[in-house]
């Protein structure tokens, strides 16, 4: 729906999650999300083209471990980045997460860093990185790179925020709004530039393409 033709140049495609910790059953169930899912880990990354200008892009999918963000999806990410940042290409990351995944502790707390300080490297540079939210997108996703972008755009509904509502409304004691957490709350409350349907978000990022980049194979002469 989104990239021209439908086709992707995948990155990285053959890298996939260890267990690193030894964890009780994650290597089990590792190979149970390959099989239900066909993907190797939570995110796919690479390049194509939108509206004519070519684009690094990331999209991560909730039906492997709920999106949890472990080594593989921020080693993925973080090449990703470091490839629209060597090409000169816009990014775009579309995200959906449950956090952090807890199998891999620490190694994959560190993630939020390490995609942070190349997104910083890569804006620092003039990189222009678009970034979607999906429905969810929690944890240490949304406190990391899902809210470092440009421009940051979000699928109706869709669920944005750190701990969950109910978390929430445990710890301070009090009944939170009916909307909490959604696009439009997060958009009402400055924290989004726009809420886009899926149908029209093609349209919605190639008319921010075409305000900061040049089409493949258009001129350059003044």
């Amino acid at each position: 729906m989104t990239l021209d033709d439908g086709h992707l140049t995948e990155y990285d495609a053959g890298m996939e999650s260890v267990d690193p910790l030894n964890f009780p059953g994650y290597a089990g169930k590792l190979e149970q999300q390959k099989s239900k899912t066909n993907l190797r880990d939570g995110v796919i990354t690479g390049e194509g083209m939108i509206g004519g200008f070519p684009v690094v892009i990331c999209v991560m999918s909730f039906d492997f471990f709920t999106g949890s963000m472990g080594s593989v999806v921020g080693e993925k990410i973080t090449r990703a980045i470091e490839a629209a940042h060597a090409k000169q290409l816009p990014l775009l990351i579309f995200s959906t997460s449950s956090g952090a995944r807890m199998q891999e502790s620490i190694l994959s707390l560190m993630q939020m860093a390490k995609t942070s300080a190349a997104l910083s490297r890569f804006q620092g540079a003039g990189g222009l990185y678009i970034s979607i939210f999906t429905d969810p997108t929690m944890g240490g996703v949304s406190a990391s790179f899902a809210s470092l972008g440009d421009y940051i755009l979000a699928e109706p509904g869709a669920r944005v925020g750190f701990a969950g509502r109910v978390v929430i409304e445990q710890t301070i004691r009090q009944k939170l709004p009916d909307n909490f957490q959604t696009a439009e709350f997060n958009l009402q409350h400055g924290q989004l530039d726009k809420v886009v349907h899926r149908k029209d978000m093609k349209a919605t990022l190639t008319k921010l393409l075409d305000m900061h980049c040049v089409r493949e194979g258009a001129s350059h002469g003044g």
